[in-house]
């Protein structure tokens, strides 16, 4: 569990929950099907990330990361997406989203969280984002000021001013993508969910990574058990109001 104590203290005062988040970001989106799932009431904090509104003094002030989402639970504050859904499946425990395995179920978690950084960024920005969201040399400037975080100092200057990616970076990403995706369509032969005949957060964790990299080109046609489990999803209300509600199609971005 990753807890801030903000140097924006007017959230400290917030009472019940709190979504600071982006409709586009895959991170906000297992958050708001997390929320959905466990039927809590939350407030929207909507941040449009192609318009940098997550870089400000204000909300640096809250995570000190700039990124999407952050919870406030009655004035704590909470951020990294995984953390944030296995503390509200702790904490606000009915229904639950526990598999029977658990130790299995976080390591799932912790694969997803583990790959954000070196491989899912690098081919959403790659493929389709940063292009869309270029900084300007005072916005540029206004973000190395705010962020102390060096890997995603590093992250974003791969791609400031007139950089791009290069295709090393774009392979190592993809070839992440690659190993991962094909140990989820192993993991899914013959079953339902990750997990089994449950569905958990691990599978709440996954498929906003699928719903995105699907929609930067990424080819799923080699993968016909995570077609299949991510077609399931389409009856799930927290997906459609989780997922499709804010972000009706990624290619679309």
């Amino acid at each position: 569990m990753v807890v801030i104590v903000p140097t924006n203290k007017s959230v400290e005062d917030f009472e019940g929950l709190h979504l600071y988040h982006g409709a586009i970001s895959n991170c906000s989106m297992r958050v708001r099907m997390t929320l959905i799932e466990k039927g809590l009431d939350w407030e929207s904090h909507h941040l449009d990330l192609k318009k940098k509104e997550n870089i400000t003094d204000v909300y640096f002030g809250i995570n000190p990361n700039g990124l999407v989402p952050t919870l406030v639970d009655n004035g704590v504050v909470h951020i990294e997406s995984n953390d944030i859904i296995d503390y509200l499946d702790d904490t606000y425990p009915k229904p639950s989203l526990r598999a029977e395995n658990n130790e299995e179920m976080m390591e799932w978690l912790h694969l997803a969280a583990a790959i954000h950084v070196p491989a899912c960024k690098p081919y959403v920005y790659a493929t389709k984002m940063a292009a869309k969201i270029k900084k300007t040399p005072e916005e540029q400037a206004k973000y190395d000021a705010l962020q102390k975080n060096q890997e995603l100092k590093d992250f974003h200057g791969k791609h400031a001013g007139d950089k791009s990616f290069s295709t090393s970076d774009f392979d190592k990403a993809k070839a992440i993508l690659g190993a991962c995706f094909t140990k989820l369509e192993v993991t899914l032969e013959g079953r339902d969910w990750i997990m089994g005949d449950r569905f958990s957060l691990a599978d709440i964790s996954w498929i906003p990574l699928y719903f995105v990299i699907v929609g930067c080109g990424f080819s799923f046609e080699n993968y016909p058990n995570i077609r299949r489990w991510a077609a399931a999803f389409e009856a799930r209300e927290s997906y459609q109001q989780g997922i499709l509600k804010w972000c009706p199609d990624f290619s679309l971005v």
